[in-house]
């Protein structure tokens, strides 16, 4: 059984978050990833006696921290980065926000168009641009330049190694031609695992670069229209895509080739923009442009799916998502932000909502709080802004007690 709970809308803002950094150390100037050098991108320190709370569920809450300006069109996506988050829109600058504070550290961008698609591992950074290229930025303390472009994909080497053979060219569309290791529009999302880097165009094709020297290693013909969204997990690659359907792709040896391994099919004649897994692999989720999300639930094997729950969690179109623990995040065009407890079958509980954009809801990020619990959410808009909030652990007690009311 699914039901909503609605919390009061929270109108007011606040000039700085109350996050408390008494207990956390500096960061480190050495050349290490952010993981292991800045620490406030994992988890978070947040003062409580600081918040004032909003009433919700007896003595559950949310809160909005602080409201990030600073770009001068539509926020397109989110990552966070060790200490920072980043924020990128329809410019091709990327803001730099350090934490605890919230501060615009810096900005950094090159290229043409707007940025699509943000994702970090270790320390590299890479964004996915409406130019169709990808570029590799290192992050370091102990440069100037903290954020530092070094590459950019397709290389200059895979190109020299490729352009003087015509069967290395295809076709995108009548009398044009690309190598193969280029997309052919704009890329649209990013993926890494496995010492591997993930990206999904515009032009329905997957492509797989090897992350040690960035050559592309496949062009795979994914979907019958634009991807949308990337996510991997357990050595599986789920792709989402605007022809309705997510797909799940994995290599059977470590040095074969990905092949189709599953077919998630949702609603009939809608675009599916987003696409998340659990922690274990075994639950996917899709966001959908009529509103709704949908839940298949993997065998032990992760070769075979079967529905689980379908859910109609906004008005409009669901734009983003992100899992946290037992807690799922969902923005949309309709401007909210829903919050869902994911049951034990893989169904989803209704656990609050948030307003406050004044735009659809485009990207969404989460990290743990350490001191204090619960989760900070991180939401970019349409409306040119990134909003913080706090978002309170929704505990087994709370959550039996508001079953067995309903």
């Amino acid at each position: 059984m699914f039901r909503s709970i609605s919390p009061p809308v929270q109108d007011s803002t606040f000039s700085s978050p109350f996050l408390c950094s008494s207990s956390t150390p500096s960061s480190s100037d050495s050349d290490e990833s952010p993981e292991a050098s800045f620490r406030y991108g994992q988890h978070q320190d947040l003062n409580l006696n600081k918040v004032s709370r909003m009433s919700f569920s007896g003595s559950q809450s949310y809160k909005l921290l602080a409201v990030l300006s600073g770009h001068v069109g539509s926020v397109s996506c989110l990552a966070l980065c060790g200490e920072f988050i980043l924020s990128a829109s329809l410019g091709r600058d990327i803001i730099v926000w350090q934490q605890p504070d919230l501060r615009q550290f810096t900005k950094f961008g090159q290229g043409d168009g707007s940025v699509k698609a943000l994702i970090s591992a270790g320390n590299k950074v890479f964004t996915a641009h409406q130019d169709s290229r990808i570029r590799v930025w290192k992050v370091s303390r102990s440069s100037e330049n903290v954020f530092r472009l070094v590459d950019t994909l397709p290389t200059r080497k895979d190109y020299l190694g490729k352009f003087m053979k015509q069967s290395n060219y295809v076709q995108t569309r009548r009398h044009h031609k690309h190598l193969w290791i280029e997309h052919a529009d704009s890329i649209s999302c990013l993926a890494v695992s496995n010492g591997l880097i993930y990206s999904g165009s515009w032009d329905k094709t997957l492509k797989v670069w090897r992350m040690s020297d960035f050559k592309c290693l496949e062009s795979i013909k994914a979907h019958d229209d634009a991807i949308n969204g990337l996510v991997a997990s357990n050595g599986i690659v789920y792709s989402s895509s605007a022809d309705g359907k997510i797909k799940a792709w994995r290599k059977n040896g470590k040095n074969s080739m990905h092949s189709l391994k599953g077919i998630l099919e949702g609603h009939k004649d809608i675009s599916l923009n987003s696409v998340v897994v659990t922690e274990d692999g075994r639950l996917v989720y899709g966001g959908g442009s009529d509103g709704f999300v949908v839940g298949w639930l993997a065998n032990k094997d992760l070769n075979s799916w079967k529905g689980v729950c379908e859910v109609k969690a906004h008005e409009s179109s669901v734009l983003c998502m992100c899992l946290m623990g037992e807690l799922l995040c969902s923005g949309s065009a309709d401007r909210s932000i829903c919050i869902w407890k994911r049951e034990i079958n893989g169904g989803l509980f209704r656990h609050m909502v948030i307003k406050g954009h004044e735009g659809p809801v485009k990207c969404l990020q989460a990290s743990q709080v350490r001191v204090g619990g619960g989760l900070m959410l991180y939401s970019g808009s349409l409306d040119k802004t990134i909003r913080v909030w706090w978002i309170p652990n929704y505990s087994a007690d709370e959550y039996d007690k508001d079953i067995h009311r309903s």
